[in-house]
């Protein structure tokens, strides 16, 4: 569910930090809604149900163009170096919530279902999924699909797989995707049933991300404790997984029995450079080859090499800032809008993106709205948090509080400037209204542990967060200020917001469901329960010995690394 800071970054989400992304079971329950759709699906018309927004080029407000994908290969390329800023705490999937894992792992494992380049939904290892009635999803399975370790996928992995999600003891990242599930059970043997406690929009949905991965029985349980952080992964994508040099790296190597397309590639490794001039240097130098999350420090640098093209596509991701306490001055709502009319998001957006960027009043992307009826969008986008600085108001809210002199701490981090410039932006307006806002360096490899453990926000009263969606659903962002939620870690509690978030999960028609997610979107902006910043597109770095990777933020999920060869 950010990194240069994720969803999950992370960014379900986002994204640096984790973004996208899900949370632990245990949440109330839904009230049950009936759904409309009762007929027989299709994979197809899943896809139109859950389909993202149309990909073209164009130029948006910022003058970035957008690349709906890089050149295809040209040919076969005996291996590639790719730069990541962060090592994989683990490549175990019921923990793939952030970017370092996710940008490795997509290569690695599959899902029932898949997200493809143009952030629409296919089919993934289940040749089709139906919908025979609201509470029944029915996914039948690819024949002849072989795990690295060499067996043939059945039912029982893919019902295996997914119980290690719903298993507690695993507190896994994607558990809150299973919370309305009631069974998932081998209904023949290259068919699995799950069976819903009520109607579900959202579940199959998630089932093209991590939380739809599926790995070996045999291979998972031989592993035990070690899976996921030593030896093989044992699942069915392009590549497998080949050493992993602690601190270095980590090199992946062509699965030649894979059921779909082969990788071009014969190996990709992934280099670990956490410090972005490191990073960049690579890349000017031929060490690496390319990368995604790229230092926005480097933009112009990269662009004016001449050693390779810098590209821009669909990032689904908001730059945010995310009020993790309101113990403190934060908990009271004229603090926060004080900083937020103070902060200076153009400024930003100027330096921290180095002009890739929108700004924006919303938590949402304009984007995952693309499906929506024009009404439904324009009523998500009206009357949102004001963009424009107003300092004397923000003086005013904060005398109005009583805040005048209180402290606030904020985390930051060298992972590249969007995060320690937005850090330094907030605390710059703060001083501007009377609020002494202190900063908090957090090491690159430990800012996830923001989005993991409470302890690591102990003291923090906030921390800059690029949210990217998991899917192409406003909810999967709004979800999160339901009571109980993953990223909701300042405790917000709502019925009222509750009882939408279970009505839009509950319908399955798009523009039904829209129309409830902008009254979400409305809530959330008035309590002001994140801080909305700026709009971010995906930012992919190539030299010049290779090409097809693709621009969108599809690579979290999509086998991206399988596509890039060389480029003549």
């Amino acid at each position: 569910m950010a990194p240069t800071a994720p969803a999950r970054r992370p960014a379900p989400a986002r994204r640096t930090a984790p973004a996208g992304h899900p949370a632990p079971a245990g949440r109330s329950p839904r009230r049950f809604r009936p759904a409309l759709v009762t007929a027989l699906l299709s994979a197809t018309a899943l896809v139109t149900a859950c389909a993202g927004p149309p990909r073209t080029d164009g130029t948006g407000q910022a003058g970035i163009q957008l690349s709906a994908s890089t050149p295809p290969a040209a040919g076969p390329i005996d291996s590639f170096t790719w730069a990541t800023y962060a090592e994989p705490p683990t490549l175990d999937y019921t923990q793939a919530f952030d970017y370092p894992q996710n940008t490795v792992l997509a290569n690695v494992c599959e899902s029932l279902m898949r997200w493809t380049p143009q952030l629409t939904l296919a089919p993934g290892l289940a040749e089709k999924a139906s919908n025979p009635d609201p509470t029944t999803w029915v996914y039948d399975l690819r024949s002849g699909v072989h795990f690295h370790d060499g067996t043939v996928m059945t039912a029982d992995d893919v019902v295996y797989s997914l119980g290690r999600q719903m298993n507690p003891d695993n507190a896994a990242a994607w558990a809150q995707v299973f919370q309305n599930v009631e069974s998932v059970t081998r209904s023949g043997p290259l068919q699995v049933t799950v069976k819903l406690k009520q109607s579900d929009s959202q579940f199959p949905q998630y089932m093209a991300t991590a939380a739809g991965v599926v790995a070996a029985r045999a291979g998972v349980e031989a592993a035990g404790k070690d899976y996921g952080t030593s030896g093989g992964l044992d699942c069915t994508g392009p590549f497998k997984l080949g050493s992993w040099a602690k601190g270095q790296s980590i090199e992946l190597q062509r699965f030649d029995d894979y059921w779909g397309t082969k990788a071009k590639a014969g190996k990709a490794v992934f280099r670990f450079l956490t410090d972005p001039s490191a990073r960049t240097n690579s890349m000017l130098s031929g060490e690496v080859d390319g990368g995604y999350l790229i230092p926005t420090e480097s933009y112009d640098r990269l662009r004016k090499s001449g050693v390779g093209t810098l590209y821009f596509g669909e990032g689904l991701s908001t730059v945010n800032v995310n009020v993790t306490s309101t113990q403190g001055p934060l908990g009271d709502l004229r603090v926060r809008q004080a900083l937020s009319l103070a902060l200076d998001r153009s400024g930003f957006v100027r330096t921290g993106l180095a002009g890739a960027g929108t700004v924006t009043g919303s938590l949402t992307t304009r984007a995952a709205w693309a499906g929506a009826p024009d009404d439904v969008r324009k009523a998500a986008f009206e009357h949102l948090t004001p963009t424009a600085q107003d300092i004397d108001r923000a003086r005013e809210l904060v005398k109005e509080a009583g805040a005048g002199g209180r402290t606030l701490t904020i985390a930051t981090s060298t992972i590249g400037q969007d995060v320690s410039l937005l850090a330094t932006a907030v605390q710059a307006a703060g001083a501007r209204i009377g609020l002494d806002v202190q900063l908090r360096t957090i090491a690159p490899n430990a800012f996830t542990a923001l989005f993991t453990d409470p302890k690591a926000r102990e003291g923090l009263d906030m921390f800059p967060e690029t949210y990217y969606d998991s899917v192409t659903d406003p909810l999967d962002l709004l979800a999160n200020f339901r009571t109980g939620a993953y990223q909701n870690f300042a405790g917000h509690s709502d019925k009222a917001y509750d009882d939408l978030v279970d009505q839009a999960v509950a319908e399955y028609d798009p523009a039904k469901r829209a129309a409830v997610e902008a009254r979400l979107q409305q809530t959330a902006s008035e309590q002001l329960l994140w801080i909305p910043v700026a709009e971010w597109p995906t930012a992919l770095f190539l030299n010049k010995r290779i090409t097809g990777a693709p621009t969108t933020i599809s690579y979290l999920y999509y086998p991206w690394a399988a596509d890039v060869g060389a480029a003549r």
